[in-house]
């Protein structure tokens, strides 16, 4: 999976949501990732989009789309 596939990312209070262009939508916890878990809303709100997936410069940290998505499929 790409980042073509990708149509919107959100972020809530607990979770990074993605949402593909064919509606599936799939969530991580960020309490599952304990830089994540421990980062604030700014840090939180820093990814950068890749062509695989999302990356927090600043907590080192990244969550691939296919990871995502393999939990549903």
């Amino acid at each position: 999976m790409n980042r073509t596939q990708v149509s919107r990312i959100w972020l809530t209070d607990s979770d990074v949501w993605v949402e593909l262009n064919d509606g599936r939508r799939a969530k991580e916890r960020f309490s599952d990732y304990s830089r994540l878990a421990n980062a604030n809303d700014a840090q939180r709100a820093g990814y950068v989009v890749s062509y695989f997936g999302l990356h927090w410069p600043e907590l080192d940290e990244d969550l691939s789309f296919d990871g995502f998505f393999s939990k549903i499929d």
